[in-house]
């Protein structure tokens, strides 16, 4: 039996696969924006992926300064992380930092229930805030990205490359 080429759509490289596994183990990540102000602005989000779509999403309250700085400027940024551990260095955490396009969806846009679904499954708890009238889905798509694997061990990663790593986990 012999193993798949590295350009085989089966085959899927370390650095993906550590990729997509800190997407899918954590669930915040920090939010960057540009204020109104012009200076960056850093929140912390909850945040899913929609693997179909190959799309993160976030839940996000009107009243965010966020959510205002993003229907200003949809380009942002957002940091995923591994958590510290005690007692562990910090400089060789597992990171990575997405470059995205943020897209408001209202319950008619066609991954609506996609996104819905996907964060509720993450999150079920969140399911009594979708009722409020000043919350929304933010669809975020993936430009590309900055990969942290550990110290001195980083990479820039395509759009393509995001598409395949979060598309792989949906069987």
């Amino acid at each position: 039996m012999t193993e798949p080429a590295p350009n085989d759509p089966v085959h899927e490289s370390r650095l993906a696969l550590a990729l997509r596994e800190l997407l899918m183990r954590q669930r915040v990540a920090a939010l960057g924006t540009l204020g109104l102000d012009g200076l960056p602005f850093v929140s912390m989000v909850p945040f899913a992926v929609t693997p179909q779509l190959g799309l993160l999403v976030l839940h996000v309250s009107g009243l965010a300064a966020h959510t205002g700085n993003l229907q200003r400027q949809a380009l942002c940024s957002l940091m995923v992380m591994q958590a510290e551990e005690a007692g562990q260095p910090v400089h060789a955490l597992p990171r990575i930092t997405l470059a995205t396009r943020a897209q408001t969806l209202d319950d008619g846009h066609a991954c609506y229930t996609a996104c819905r679904q996907a964060y509720l499954s993450r999150f079920p708890e969140a399911e009594p805030m979708t009722t409020l009238p000043d919350f929304r889905f933010v669809a975020l798509q993936v430009l590309g990205a900055r990969q942290v694997t550990g110290f001195g061990a980083a990479r820039t990663v395509q759009a393509e490359e995001l598409q395949r790593a979060l598309g792989a986990h949906a069987s």
